[in-house]
């Protein structure tokens, strides 16, 4: 079995390529395959926006990636660099640059990219989306 990195590079919404992330590391962990960790790059920091509201017949791609972490404890690593340039901040770094609120909550951690590249150099396969 292959161990996968995932990077998510797309907003949730607007085009199909988050939800194919998802579904890929769905069926990649229902076949027996690890996933070292779910990296969120560029417009893809904004999966872990948590004031995303999607409408009641819509899919909700963050609570999914929520329940993927909690199913199986893929951890969710957001680009700090593209998260702060796109305006989403966890508690730690809305306090570090004094504003009032926040718009990550964990399971989604903050990480450079530092961490993808380590994660690469132990994984067999980055797969980007």
């Amino acid at each position: 079995m292959s161990k996968f990195i995932i990077q998510v590079n797309s907003a949730p919404y607007g085009n199909s390529a988050s939800f194919s992330a998802y579904q890929f590391a769905k069926e990649a962990l229902a076949s027996g395959h690890t996933i070292d960790k779910v990296f969120f790059y560029q417009d893809g920091v904004l999966n872990t926006n948590m004031l995303n509201s999607p409408a009641s017949d819509e899919f909700d791609l963050q609570q999914a990636w929520l329940d993927l972490h909690q199913q199986h404890g893929v951890p969710l690593v957001n680009c700090v660099s593209a998260a702060l340039r796109r305006g989403v901040l966890s508690e730690s770094e809305a306090k570090e640059y004094q504003q009032q609120h926040w718009n990550m909550q964990p399971p989604f951690i903050m990480g450079g990219l530092g961490e993808l590249v380590s994660g690469i150099e132990k994984a067999d396969r980055l797969i980007c989306f």
